[in-house]
C-alpha cells in the first residue's frame, strides 16, 4: 500500500492552505471592487421647497470630505454619492468596504469618535465661534448605527446644522452627512434616522 511521507503531507497541506488564501483574497478584492448599495434622493428627509438631486455612485472619496471627517475616511475601498437641492441643503454618503468585519468595526468606532468630538475640536480652531453637538442615539439595524448632530456658528455668518448617520453591515461601513444653514432644532432628526437605517440596509442587498 502507498503511504504519503510526512513531508509530502505537509507540502499538500501548505498548498491547500495557499489555495484557500488565494480564493479568500480574490473574493475580498472582488467585493472591494464592487460598489455597495447606496440610498437615493427619495430616501433623504424631504425638503419643503425642492426635490433632491442625486449624483452618480463614484469610486473613491468625494473631493471635499464631509465636515467633521476630514482626513479620517480611508480612500481604499471607498465609494461616495453626493446629493443637492435648489436651496442650501445638501448631503453626501460615503461607504467603505474594509478588509474584514473587525476592521470595519474599528473604522465605524473611529468615525463616531470624530463626530462626537467635532464641535470641541472646531471651537479650538475658530476664535469667536460657538458649537454644540447632540447624540440622537443608536439604531438597531444590521451591526448597528448611530445618529449625531453638530451645530456651528461664527459671528456675521449663518449657522450650520449637520446630521450624521454612521452604520455597519459586516465589513462595510457607511456614513451619511446631511447639512443646511440653521440650527439643530430645525433638523429633521426622525426622518434622518429612517435615512440612516435605509442606508445601512442597502449596503449589501
Amino acid at each position: 500500500m502507498f503511504r504519503r511521507s510526512t513531508q509530502t503531507t505537509a507540502i499538500l497541506a501548505a498548498a491547500a492552505a495557499a489555495a484557500a488564501a488565494l480564493v479568500l483574497t480574490a473574493s475580498t478584492a472582488a467585493a472591494a471592487a464592487t460598489a455597495p448599495g447606496f440610498i437615493g434622493g427619495a430616501d433623504l428627509p424631504p425638503h419643503p421647497g425642492s426635490p433632491w438631486f442625486a449624483g452618480k455612485v463614484t469610486k473613491g472619496l468625494p473631493e471635499f470630505a464631509p465636515f467633521c471627517l476630514e482626513g479620517v475616511l480611508p480612500a481604499a475601498g471607498s465609494w461616495h454619492r453626493a446629493f443637492g437641492t435648489e436651496f442650501d441643503t445638501g448631503a453626501v454618503q460615503v461607504s467603505v468596504r474594509a478588509s474584514s468585519a473587525g476592521a470595519a468595526a474599528k473604522l465605524a468606532a473611529s468615525l463616531e469618535r470624530e463626530v462626537a468630538t467635532c464641535a470641541a475640536d472646531w471651537l479650538r480652531t475658530t476664535p469667536g465661534g460657538t458649537a454644540s453637538w447632540q447624540d440622537y442615539g443608536k439604531l438597531s439595524v444590521e451591526e448597528g448605527a448611530h445618529v449625531y448632530g453638530v451645530h456651528t456658528s461664527i459671528p456675521d455668518s449663518e449657522p450650520g446644522a449637520h446630521l450624521y448617520g454612521i452604520g455597519r453591515d459586516g465589513s462595510t461601513v457607511t456614513v451619511v452627512e446631511w447639512g443646511q444653514m440653521g440650527n439643530l432644532s430645525d433638523a429633521p432628526v426622525p426622518a434622518f434616522k429612517k435615512t440612516t437605517a435605509t442606508a445601512v440596509n442597502k449596503l449589501n442587498p
